[in-house]
């Protein structure tokens, strides 16, 4: 079982670009994401390649389980497939015509607590377990969100997903996850690479809503799972960018009294590009730091104490405020040269 993922990935990327090719002229169509002033593109570009990627990861997981044979993880498998499709739903609707906050808010709240309730385990069995529930429902709706507030710029979620998804297919592969993790982990990983020949800069395609709600739950799935194997600090390092530039961002909003579920350009990673950094430096940067982040949340598994974990995680904090910092400062002398906008 230690060859599928390997096996997997190939396989989820080839379907992933086959189906965004089959469903691009649909999307032309019916789909086109038009510029506004919060808008990094300019112009009118088609939306909606997530549904490639969630069918991809359906299709070569649900395979993939198949020919394991993996019986006592199909019960979660099959929530989580349905919780997946529930988003993409979702995404999908408020992709073509834009839906209440609440609503969104609301079914987002819906699908991660019957994920939660699926999962089980405890992750922290010192607290009463309806706490414990309550916080991993709102960890999980969070990042649910965070995926889709950072998706504003051309290859950006694949510079995230990409490392993390990879990182947590050779964390399977060496047994620190189970091998549904490892599988799911596998083909997302297949189905990102499958899109991120169309997301280039400048990019002929986006992923929209139906793809970043669902990659956001897959992902937050996968680091929960993590998690409860004990691996923690591997967990929170993994995604640490993304949710150091959302939740830093969001904080500043709410301290300026603005709507902080409105579209916006104040994410550090916009700013970078207001500020002089081409998009190819900025996600550029993001990759090789979501790698760093990788290398450090490896430690954590490899030497797993104290010292270790207090260490990588604080290299860790460096490297992203150090990041963080250079993208609000601006453009260095003799830095990007050029810029290309989506």
């Amino acid at each position: 079982m230690v060859l599928a993922p390997l096996i997997a990935v190939p396989l989820a990327a080839g379907l992933s670009a086959a189906l965004i090719v089959a469903f691009r002229p649909w999307l032309q169509r019916y789909a086109l994401a038009r510029p506004t002033a919060r808008s990094s593109h300019t112009v009118p570009t088609p939306q909606g390649a997530g549904i490639a990627i969630v069918l991809a990861v359906l299709v070569t997981a649900g395979a993939g389980l198949s020919v394991a044979g993996v019986g006592f993880e199909a019960m979660e498998a099959l929530v989580l497939a349905h919780a997946v499709l529930a988003l993409a739903i979702v995404g999908a609707v408020d992709d073509i015509r834009p839906l209440p906050a609440s609503l969104r808010l609301g079914a987002q709240i819906l699908v991660v607590a019957g994920l939660v309730a699926a999962v089980g385990g405890r992750l922290l069995p010192e607290i009463p377990l309806p706490l414990e529930r309550g916080l991993a429902i709102l960890a999980g709706v969070w990042f649910v969100n965070l995926v889709n507030f950072m998706d504003g710029l051309d290859w950006m979620t694949v510079a995230e997903i990409v490392p993390v998804s990879g990182a947590l297919m050779l964390i399977g592969m060496v047994g620190g996850v189970p091998f549904l993790p490892m599988l799911v982990a596998a083909v997302l990983l297949g189905a990102m690479l499958g899109f991120a020949p169309f997301n280039r800069p400048v990019a002929r395609l986006f992923l929209g809503d139906v793809g970043s709600l669902p990659i956001g739950l897959l992902v937050a799935w996968l680091l929960y799972r993590l998690a409860l194997e004990g691996a923690l600090a591997a967990a929170i390092l993994l995604p640490l960018y993304y949710l150091a530039d959302a939740s830093l961002t969001l904080a500043q909003r709410a301290a300026r009294r603005e709507p902080v579920w409105q579209a916006h350009r104040s994410h550090y990673y916009q700013r970078a590009t207001a500020n002089g950094w081409s998009v190819i430096a900025v996600v550029t940067r993001v990759f090789a730091l979501n790698l760093a982040l990788a290398a450090l949340a490896a430690v954590t598994l490899l030497w797993p104490s104290w010292p270790a974990t207090v260490g990588a995680g604080a290299l860790g904090a460096g490297l992203v405020t150090r990041v963080l910092r250079d993208f609000a400062r601006g453009r260095q002398p003799g830095q990007d040269k050029g810029r290309l906008v989506r």
